[in-house]
């Protein structure tokens, strides 16, 4: 097994260090806490363990990823990734926290499993909906959640290249304005021996999730439906239990992800009751008008990767800026990071 790489930049807290121990069992593991313990980091498995100030921010944790990206940005090739958080103040920051971690560290080659993360707020309010599951203390379903994530981990998750390669490819654009859609266009020209489905979820109208109780939403998952139907149960939900990996085309308006991609994403939800997704890879294209791509990355990461479990690939997204109709194609080196990125789709599918 990759060895083990526990990067904890503040001293933890008891809760915290009780967290890290139940991930991490008898393993043998070493822990680097500034920027100037930094040796290779690359090929092995890195626990990020944050503890978490009034503020949410950490200047130890900050330098270190400064140091990484001044290293290059493959300082993280291969290795794989997971996060703990824990706040002692309020029940902010751990969240947003995360997913800059995953964006970061992503950026730099680590991959990071379905659900990387455990997340523990001052009072442990984000277990609360648990308690109608387990028969626990809200502070034993944090570390029982600590454990399974240990137990994904710390496993080999080394990629079955022989299964057939399906991708599936999301998006809501209009093929001719869209920039986005153009640079698929010329990943696609790169990708070969991977059978291909695009779906155009702005053909339909697609709403939002509805919010059905646990057990209305979990019945329907059963027989792979959803309340609203439409589109999303009868093209999508196939189409993903299909594949091995989903692309997300994502143009950037207003630093957010389109509507009808939000919806989608929001009606997997039954869809997950029934069918976890953590042999399943995201990818996503995003294009802004003018800045904020990591804005729609960071989205993406939250509610796929530390969500719905789908597993987070090194250099996950490729992202760049286009305003005007066309103007992806004077994009500097398009043709070459297009080239690139459909490599890193060939490989991993």
């Amino acid at each position: 097994m990759k060895k083990i790489l526990v990067i904890m930049p503040e001293e933890p807290s008891t809760l915290l260090f009780n967290m890290m121990t139940k991930v991490l069992g008898n393993e043998d593991f070493s822990i680097i806490t500034s920027a100037k313990e930094l040796k290779n980091l690359q090929n092995k498995k890195i626990l990020f363990v944050l503890e978490l100030n009034e503020i949410g921010t950490s200047n130890a944790l900050n330098n270190i990823f400064l140091e990484l990206y001044n290293t290059g940005k493959d300082s993280l090739l291969n290795s794989e990734g997971a996060v703990l958080i824990h706040s002692n103040y309020n029940i902010l920051f751990t969240k947003t926290t995360a997913q800059s971690i995953i964006f970061l560290a992503n950026n730099l080659g680590c991959s990071f499993i379905g659900r990387p993360l455990v997340e523990a707020t001052a009072k442990l309010e984000n277990f609360i909906s648990m308690e109608k599951v387990y028969n626990m203390s809200l502070e034993e379903i944090c570390l029982q959640q600590c454990k399974e994530l240990g137990s994904r981990f710390l496993e080999d998750n080394t990629t079955n290249n022989e299964r057939e390669k399906k991708l599936l490819v999301l998006h809501s654009s209009n093929r001719e304005i869209s920039n986005t859609l153009m640079l698929w266009d010329m990943v696609k020209s790169y990708l070969h021996e991977i059978e291909i489905s695009e779906i155009n979820v702005g053909n339909g109208n697609v709403l939002d999730c509805k919010g059905c109780p646990y057990k209305t939403c979990k019945y329907l998952g059963k027989q792979t439906r959803c309340f609203y139907g439409g589109i999303v149960v009868e093209e999508v939900y196939p189409a993903i239990l299909r594949s091995n990996s989903i692309l997300f085309i994502c143009p950037n308006y207003n630093d957010m992800v389109t509507a009808n991609l939000v919806a989608t994403i929001n009606r997997l939800t039954a869809l997950y009751r029934q069918t976890k997704f953590y042999d399943k890879t995201i990818f996503s294209i995003i294009v802004s008008g003018y800045s904020g791509g990591d804005a729609i990355a960071k989205q993406l990461i939250s509610s796929l990767n530390m969500n719905k479990t789908f597993k987070l690939p090194p250099y996950f997204s490729l992202m760049t800026t286009a305003n005007d109709k066309g103007a992806i194609k004077e994009v500097p080196n398009i043709e070459n990071l297009a080239k690139e990125f459909a490599y890193k789709i060939n490989s991993l599918n």
